[in-house]
């Protein structure tokens, strides 16, 4: 498989880390968003909206990071990033669809980089955006993680699962921009399990080829 990637990348991030844990070998082709190659017709041909992360499993392009690990679901079934029954499973997306649809859209580099530029939005204001919309999203994250039905060390259950894979890319880029983790005790207590899952170190984006 070919990962179209970028280091920093969230979205990016989450596969590579859904790919470790299946033990898929794949082959990183960076795409470097500070310099712009998300605009280039190169990439708009792989990808039309010019984002990443984009999958080739050969005969089939895939494009958004939900779809991607939907499809590595259902091709590569073990380890299980969905187990458990439709109740198990619908928790699961729940949590990783907070992160995906609700928490990273609003705090991306293009929406940042329109508050900074089409609407003047100043460095300050910016951070108190960015830090608004995690704080809030990981407040109903930390509400759900204290619920019983949570059941073990990971944000559902003893093992890792599309929730974890969700959010430990968003906890990396919260801590890149200082937000306040005192809070969110259980969501820290994920971090902590994951961390120790080479699958997710090997994800991290210091770790990647483009990192700088």
């Amino acid at each position: 498989m070919k990962l179209y990637d970028y280091f920093r990348s969230s979205a990016a991030y989450r596969i590579r880390i859904a790919l470790n844990l299946k033990g898929i070998d794949y082959r990183q082709i960076p795409v470097d968003l500070l310099r712009g190659d998300d605009r280039e017709a190169a990439y708009r041909a792989v990808n039309p909206q010019g984002l990443v992360p984009a999958l080739d499993d050969g005969d089939t392009l895939i494009t958004q990071s939900v779809a991607i690990c939907e499809y590595l679901e259902e091709t590569h079934p073990e380890p299980p990033l969905l187990p458990g029954d439709s109740r198990d499973r619908a928790r699961i997306r729940a949590i990783a669809l907070m992160v995906a649809c609700d928490i990273h859209p609003l705090n991306n580099l293009r929406v940042l980089a329109r508050l900074t530029g089409a609407l003047g939005v100043d460095e300050e204001r910016k951070l108190a955006w960015y830090r608004h919309w995690i704080e809030e999203g990981f407040r109903a994250i930390e509400t759900l993680l204290q619920r019983p039905e949570r059941n073990g060390p990971f944000c559902h259950g003893d093992r890792p699962t599309m929730a974890d894979l969700f959010l430990i890319p968003q906890l990396y880029n919260a801590r890149r921009f200082d937000v306040d983790l005192a809070p969110y005790p259980d969501i820290r207590a994920v971090e902590a399990a994951c961390s120790e899952i080479e699958a997710f170190e090997r994800a991290r984006p210091e770790h990647q080829p483009d990192a700088r």
